[in-house]
C-alpha cells in the first residue's frame, strides 16, 4: 500500500467518529417525534431526552484528554466506538430492558461520553499523523464526517418512518432508528484495529523505534527522520523543563485562546439557525411542516458542498484568511436575516441569509476551528489543552441551545424595534469577536509541523 492511500484510509476511519457524532446527535431528532408520544412526555421530560447526550459530551470531552494521555488516541477512539455501539443497542430499549425514561436517558448520555471523547481524539490523532502540507484538508475530512453523518441518519431515519405507519412507528419505529446506529458504530469499532497508533503519543511514552516506523509508512524515510528529530527535539525541551504547570500564565493564555476558539464556535448561532430554519422555509418557499425532507435537503445540501469547499482551500489559502471570509459571510447572512425580520418583510432574503450563513459557517467556523484546535497546542499539553476547548465548546452548545428559546420568546424580542430578529444581531456581536480573536490572537498555521507551531507560542 503506497503512502498516500495509507494516509487517506486511517484518516477516513479517524474521521468516522465524526460521521458517528453527527449520526448520534441527528438521530434523536428523527426519533423524538415517536418517541415523545410512546412515553406521552411533556416538553420538559422531551427536552431533557434530546438534550441528555449534550451532558455526555461534556464530561467526554473532560476524560478525553486524561484517557488519551494514558491509553492513547487510538484506544480512546476504540472505547468511544464501544460506548456508541452501546448507547444505540440501549436507547432502541431492548425487550430485557425496563422501559423507563430513567433507562433511555442513562444510554444517551453513553452516546453522548462517547461522541465527547471522539470528538477530540480523532481530529488530534488525524492532525499528529498527517504530514503538514495537507494536514488542514486531512482533519477537515472529520468535520465532512459530521456533516455526511447528518444526512445519512435523516434519510435512514426517513425511510425506517416512511415505511411503517404512524402507530408502527410510535410502538417500534423510533427503535430501528436508534438500533440503525449500530451499522456505523461497530463498523468504526472494527476498522479502528487496523490503524495505527499515533507516532507522537508513542514518542512521548518513549517509544521511538515504532513511532518512527509509522511515520515511514505515511512521510517516506527521509521526511520521517526529519520528523522524529523535531519531535525528540520538542519533547527534550519540555522534559528539561518542570512539569506542565497548567495555571502558568504562558500555559494559561494559550488554552485561554483555543476554549475561545472553540466556544465560539457555538456562539455563531449555528444550532439556532437550524431551530428557526423551519419556519423560514416554511414562510419564504410556502414550504408545510410535512416537508421537512426537502427543508433538510437543502440545509444538507449547502453545508456539505461548502465543507469540500474548505477541505479543498484550507492548505491553500490556509486557516485565518478562511475564518475572515466566513466570519464576513455569516455577518451578511444574519444581517439579510435580521433586517428582513425587522421590517416584517420575511421571505426569499431570509431564505438567501439562512443560507448564507450556513455555507459561511461550513466554509469556516464548522471545519477550520477543529483544525486549529488540533494544531495549536504544543506536544506536552495537546490533550490536556484540547479535552478543555473541546469540552467548553460542548457547554457553550448547551448554554445557546437552552437559551435561544428563551430569548426568541421573550417580550422584548417580540416586539419593536427588534420584530423577532434580537438573538441574530448577539450573534453577530459574537461573530465579530472571532474576527478581533482571530487577527490578535490565532496563529497561521498552514504547512507547519507541529514543533515549528509550538515555537510560535515561545
Amino acid at each position: 500500500m503506497n503512502k498516500k492511500t495509507f494516509l487517506l484510509l486511517i484518516t477516513a476511519i479517524s474521521a468516522l467518529g465524526g460521521l458517528l457524532f453527527g449520526y448520534d446527535t441527528g438521530v434523536i431528532n428523527g426519533a423524538q417525534f415517536y418517541l415523545s408520544k410512546y412515553f406521552e412526555f411533556d416538553p420538559t421530560m422531551k427536552g431533557l431526552v434530546v438534550s441528555s447526550a449534550l451532558w455526555g459530551c461534556f464530561f467526554g470531552a473532560i476524560i478525553a484528554g486524561p484517557l488519551s494521555i494514558k491509553i492513547g488516541r487510538k484506544w480512546s477512539l476504540i472505547i468511544s466506538a464501544i460506548l456508541f455501539s452501546v448507547s444505540a443497542w440501549g436507547s432502541g430499549l431492548p425487550e430485557m430492558l425496563p422501559e423507563t425514561i430513567t433507562v433511555l436517558i442513562v444510554f444517551r448520555i453513553i452516546g453522548g461520553l462517547g461522541i465527547g471523547i471522539a470528538s477530540m481524539n480523532a481530529p488530534m490523532y488525524i492532525a499528529e499523523i498527517a504530514p503538514s502540507n495537507i494536514r488542514g484538508k486531512m482533519v477537515t475530512y472529520y468535520q465532512l464526517a459530521i456533516v455526511v453523518g447528518f444526512f445519512v441518519v435523516f434519510l435512514a431515519t426517513y425511510f425506517i418512518g416512511n415505511n411503517l405507519t404512524e402507530a408502527q412507528n410510535i410502538q417500534f419505529g423510533w427503535r430501528r432508528m436508534f438500533w440503525s446506529e449500530l451499522i456505523p458504530s461497530i463498523l468504526f469499532l472494527v476498522l479502528l484495529f487496523l490503524v495505527p497508533k499515533s507516532p507522537r503519543w508513542l514518542a512521548l511514552k518513549g517509544d521511538d523505534d515504532a513511532a518512527l516506523r509509522i511515520l515511514n509508512k505515511v512521510h517516506g524515510e527521509v521526511q520521517a527522520k526529519n520528523e522524529i528529530k523535531e519531535i525528540k527535539e520538542s519533547l527534550e525541551t519540555n522534559n528539561n523543563k518542570e512539569k506542565v504547570n497548567y495555571l502558568s500564565k504562558a500555559i494559561l493564555i494559550i488554552i485561554i485562546i483555543g476554549t475561545a476558539l472553540s466556544m465560539l464556535q457555538q456562539f455563531t448561532g449555528i444550532n439556532a439557525v437550524l431551530y428557526y430554519g423551519a419556519d423560514i422555509f416554511e414562510k419564504a418557499l410556502g414550504f408545510g411542516k410535512e416537508d421537512v425532507l426537502a427543508q433538510q435537503i437543502l440545509l444538507a445540501f449547502v453545508n456539505l458542498v461548502f465543507t469540500f469547499v474548505a477541505m479543498f482551500t484550507v492548505d491553500k489559502y490556509g486557516r485565518k484568511p478562511l475564518l475572515y471570509i466566513g466570519s464576513i459571510g455569516m455577518i451578511v447572512g444574519f444581517l439579510l436575516l435580521g433586517v428582513s425580520l425587522q421590517q416584517n418583510a420575511v421571505g426569499l432574503v431570509s431564505l438567501i441569509g439562512v443560507l448564507v450563513f450556513i455555507a459561511s459557517f461550513a466554509l469556516s467556523m464548522g471545519p477550520v476551528v477543529w483544525v486549529i484546535l488540533s494544531e495549536m497546542f504544543p506536544n506536552k499539553m495537546r490533550s490536556v489543552a484540547m479535552s478543555v476547548a473541546v469540552a467548553a465548546q460542548w457547554a457553550a452548545n448547551g448554554l445557546v441551545s437552552q437559551t435561544f428559546p428563551m430569548v426568541m420568546e421573550s417580550e422584548a424580542n417580540n416586539s419593536a424595534p427588534w420584530n423577532g430578529s434580537m438573538p441574530y444581531f448577539i450573534f453577530i456581536a459574537f461573530i465579530l469577536v472571532i474576527i478581533f480573536l482571530t487577527y490578535k490572537f490565532i496563529p497561521e498555521t498552514k504547512g507547519k509541523s507541529l514543533e515549528e507551531i509550538e515555537e510560535f507560542w515561545e
